[in-house]
């Protein structure tokens, strides 16, 4: 599958979720139907995979590569696909890079390395040349994954300037900074520089205001449930119509506290679920070390789904 060249991130990017047999091999098909399902949504302008929704932390680089193909396969030909490069090391991070250019994805979503945790932040350098080798791989436009600070993986504001000024590749960053402030200093900043880097915002949890701020557009593995609202949504802010994008946020709302609740690794394990319970998957199963959740949890879901009036392809029977 032919890429989509000259990709823009913008607009609404919802990051897929990748399902799984009980053996914990990929279910292929039932991925293929839930992409289906999400590339179908009026309003989106690309997929995500190979990022945390797909538990890429979890896939060999032979998985992510299937990954990538069968999706193409499925939706590339209507949608641009935006690859996911998480690697600890920057010479791994480099060989897919290029293989995601070559299976033909459109752009790259750049995970910050774990092996920058303990005091990345004070070597810049490092952060500079784990990305510019990225860039030296392939000529794809380069989404730049920014973390919390306090998580020790997250970007300065001053290295994330030099980093685009070195890197012209860089065409977005995805903000999950997790700090309002912050947040919306990288949106004014970023995005009023004289070759302007968009700014997608991750910030599902609180995702109403961080639009209102004047993000160009969201990537959130929240729109593997819902993409619809989530188009509605940007759409309604973009549109200054307060009241709609009110409404859309008071659906969205117990789905947010919900998904985005203690423990927050277990955020897409959640999302699984509720596909599950809304006839989009067929199993929720997830790959150690994360685990099933609880009875009680999942029937908190189907409660939220309730609240939120998201309708379920039939009766929610996964949950009797």
């Amino acid at each position: 599958m032919a890429r989509q060249r000259g990709f823009e991130p913008t607009g609404v990017i919802p990051a897929t979720l990748l399902a799984f047999h009980d053996d914990y091999s990929i279910d292929e098909a039932e991925t293929r139907r839930h992409l289906a399902h999400v590339a179908a949504t009026r309003g989106i302008s690309a997929i995500t995979v190979n990022g945390h929704s797909n538990e890429v932390h979890a896939l060999t680089f032979e998985e992510q590569k299937r990954v990538l193909a069968f999706s193409l396969a499925e939706v590339g030909d209507r949608l641009p696909l935006v690859s996911g490069v998480y690697a600890d090391g920057s010479l791994e991070a480099a060989r897919i890079a290029r293989m995601a250019a070559a299976e033909g994805a459109s752009a790259l979503l750049v995970f910050p390395p774990n092996s920058m945790a303990w005091g990345g932040q004070m070597r810049p350098e490092m952060a500079l040349a784990h990305v510019q080798r990225i860039a030296d791989a392939t000529d794809l436009p380069l989404i730049v994954f920014q973390y919390p600070i306090a998580s020790g993986l997250g970007y300065p504001l001053e290295t994330l300037l030099r980093m685009i000024e070195a890197v012209p590749s860089i065409r977005a960053i995805k903000d999950w900074c997790a700090d309002p402030l912050l947040h919306e200093r990288h949106i004014r900043t970023l995005q009023a520089l004289p070759r302007p880097v968009n700014v997608l915002t991750t910030h599902s949890g609180w995702l109403m205001a961080s639009l209102t701020m004047g993000a160009r557009g969201l990537l959130s593995g929240a729109g593997s449930v819902v993409a619809d609202l989530q188009v509605a949504l940007f759409e309604a802010v973009k549109a200054q119509d307060l009241a709609a994008a009110q409404r859309i946020n008071d659906r969205l709302y117990p789905l947010q506290q919900a998904f985005y609740a203690a423990p927050f690794l277990d955020m897409h394990n959640r999302m699984k679920e509720c596909l599950v319970l809304l006839g989009r998957l067929k199993r929720a199963v997830v790959r150690p070390p994360l685990v099933k959740l609880p009875p009680a949890e999942i029937e908190r879901l189907k409660a939220a789904l309730v609240e939120a009036r998201i309708e379920p392809a039939g009766a929610f029977a996964a949950a009797a």
